[in-house]
Order: C-alpha cells, then structure tokens, then sequence
C-alpha cells in the first residue's frame, strides 16, 4: 500500500460528520430514555421517540462498528502490536502502553457489540414500519 493510500484511510472524517454521528447517539439515547415519561402522556409521542432513538441508533452503532473495525484492521495489517514489541527505542512504560492500545483494539468485542445493536436496531425499525403500516 503506498503512503497515499495510507494517509486517506488514516485521515479521520471531517468535524461535521464527526459531530453527526456524536450527536445522533446522543439523541437517540435521550429519545428512547423519553419514552417512559411519555408513556404516560400521548401514544404519538412515544412512536415518534421511538422511531427517532431506533434510527438514530442504527446511525450511531453502525459508525461505531465501521470504526472499530477499521482500527483493528488497521493494526492487524500494519502489524502494529509486532512493531511496538520490536521497537527497542521506545521507553519501556510506553512500550507496555502502546502494545495494550494495539493489541486491545484488536481484541475487543465492542466492534461486535456495535454491529448487534446496529442489526437489532435495524430489525426493530423494519418490524416497527411493518406493525404500523398493516395497524398491527
């Protein structure tokens, strides 16, 4: 891969697509948190925080798997967690450091706990257009 290739898959998204995503996880939390307070008001309001917490999750957890998973990536590719361990001009603590940083990165499960959401979420919204589209 050329150093290219590498800078534009390293460089992060612009602020405002950052911002999006940040945001759109943060609404859809508040959205679904509402409801119980709906509940007790207006059936339409509870669909509507519903709908809007649902998409709003499958925005959030899908960026965050598609993340996660190009980190890991990223690492895997690049040997990066080798790298660290052979980088002998590294102070020791740093070292220790960074190995935990790259090789936790490409052990965690967070990448598959956001791709669960994401699917639940978008098996959620399909089920929930169904249920209101033939008034079930």
């Amino acid at each position: 891969m050329e150093n290219k290739e590498v800078s534009k898959i390293i460089e992060p998204s612009p602020k405002p697509i950052r911002l999006f995503f940040f945001w759109a996880g943060i609404i859809a939390t508040i959205a679904y948190r509402i409801i119980i307070v709906l509940n007790a008001y207006s059936p339409s309001w509870v669909k509507v925080a519903w709908y809007i917490g649902t998409i709003g999750f499958i925005l959030y957890f899908g960026h965050r798997f598609r993340i996660a998973k190009k980190k890991a990536r990223l690492i895997e590719e690049y040997n990066i967690v080798e790298t660290i361990d052979k980088a002998e001009w590294l102070d020791p603590k740093k070292k220790e450091v960074l190995h935990y940083l790259a090789k936790t990165t490409v052990t965690s499960k967070s990448r598959y706990n956001a791709a669960v959401i994401f699917f639940l979420s978008v098996l959620a919204l399909l089920v929930g257009i169904f249920l209101d589209i033939f008034g079930i």
